[in-house]
Protein backbone atom coordinates (compact mmCIF):
# COMPACT_ATOMS: atom_id res chain seq x y z
CA UNK A 1 0.00 0.00 0.00
CA UNK A 2 1.28 3.47 -0.66
CA UNK A 3 -0.23 6.89 -0.04
CA UNK A 4 -0.61 8.42 -3.57
CA UNK A 5 -0.53 12.10 -4.44
CA UNK A 6 0.78 13.78 -1.51
CA UNK A 7 1.43 17.40 -1.88
CA UNK A 8 1.03 20.58 -0.70
CA UNK A 9 0.61 24.39 -2.16
CA UNK A 10 3.85 25.58 -1.95
CA UNK A 11 5.72 24.50 -5.76
CA UNK A 12 9.29 23.80 -5.93
CA UNK A 13 9.01 22.04 -2.44
CA UNK A 14 12.35 19.70 -1.70
CA UNK A 15 11.04 16.18 -1.79
CA UNK A 16 11.81 13.87 1.01
CA UNK A 17 10.85 9.74 1.67
CA UNK A 18 8.61 8.64 4.06
CA UNK A 19 6.74 5.67 5.46
CA UNK A 20 3.36 4.40 7.00
CA UNK A 21 3.30 1.71 8.88
CA UNK A 22 6.74 0.83 7.51
CA UNK A 23 5.75 1.03 4.09
CA UNK A 24 7.15 3.35 1.88
CA UNK A 25 4.97 6.59 0.62
CA UNK A 26 5.55 8.00 -2.38
CA UNK A 27 7.02 11.53 -1.16
CA UNK A 28 6.47 14.16 1.73
CA UNK A 29 6.60 17.54 0.47
CA UNK A 30 9.05 20.04 2.88
CA UNK A 31 9.20 23.81 2.21
CA UNK A 32 12.40 24.87 -0.23
CA UNK A 33 12.56 28.22 0.98
CA UNK A 34 12.27 29.83 4.55
CA UNK A 35 8.89 31.20 5.67
CA UNK A 36 8.39 34.33 7.99
CA UNK A 37 5.64 31.66 9.18
CA UNK A 38 5.90 28.71 11.64
CA UNK A 39 6.11 25.08 10.00
CA UNK A 40 4.35 22.47 11.29
CA UNK A 41 4.52 19.14 10.69
CA UNK A 42 1.54 17.03 9.70
CA UNK A 43 1.33 13.22 10.43
CA UNK A 44 -1.61 11.09 9.59
CA UNK A 45 -2.37 7.67 9.55
CA UNK A 46 -5.41 5.44 7.75
CA UNK A 47 -6.08 2.77 10.24
CA UNK A 48 -5.41 2.21 13.52
CA UNK A 49 -2.93 -0.37 13.29
CA UNK A 50 -0.79 2.05 11.66
CA UNK A 51 1.94 4.44 13.66
CA UNK A 52 1.36 8.29 12.75
CA UNK A 53 3.74 9.38 9.56
CA UNK A 54 4.86 12.35 8.74
CA UNK A 55 2.80 13.14 5.39
CA UNK A 56 3.52 17.00 5.07
CA UNK A 57 3.99 20.67 5.97
CA UNK A 58 2.04 23.65 6.20
CA UNK A 59 2.86 26.79 7.37
CA UNK A 60 0.58 29.00 9.62
CA UNK A 61 0.83 31.73 12.25
CA UNK A 62 -1.64 29.48 14.83
CA UNK A 63 -2.61 25.97 15.67
CA UNK A 64 -5.94 26.67 14.25
CA UNK A 65 -4.66 27.73 10.93
CA UNK A 66 -2.07 24.71 10.90
CA UNK A 67 -5.44 22.71 11.37
CA UNK A 68 -7.77 23.84 8.76
CA UNK A 69 -4.49 23.84 6.13
CA UNK A 70 -3.70 20.59 6.76
CA UNK A 71 -7.16 19.56 6.20
CA UNK A 72 -7.59 21.21 3.23
CA UNK A 73 -4.36 20.02 1.55
CA UNK A 74 -4.07 16.34 2.82
CA UNK A 75 -7.76 15.41 1.86
CA UNK A 76 -6.78 13.00 -0.48
CA UNK A 77 -7.22 10.31 1.63
CA UNK A 78 -9.82 8.91 4.39
CA UNK A 79 -7.24 9.43 7.18
CA UNK A 80 -8.55 8.04 10.53
CA UNK A 81 -6.33 10.05 12.26
CA UNK A 82 -4.37 13.49 11.07
CA UNK A 83 -2.51 16.34 13.73
CA UNK A 84 -0.39 18.88 13.50
CA UNK A 85 2.96 19.57 15.72
CA UNK A 86 5.31 22.83 15.94
CA UNK A 87 8.49 22.12 14.13
CA UNK A 88 10.24 24.45 16.03
CA UNK A 89 9.12 22.14 19.28
CA UNK A 90 11.00 18.93 17.94
CA UNK A 91 13.80 17.75 19.94
CA UNK A 92 16.72 15.48 18.56
CA UNK A 93 16.68 12.05 20.70
CA UNK A 94 19.58 10.66 18.59
CA UNK A 95 21.74 12.56 16.16
CA UNK A 96 24.21 11.06 13.71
Amino acid sequence: MSVEGVATAHPGDDVLPASIGGIATDRVREEAKPSQRPVWLVLARRKYEEPLAQVGTVTADTADMAVVFAQSIYDEHPWIEMVVAPRSSMRTVIGS
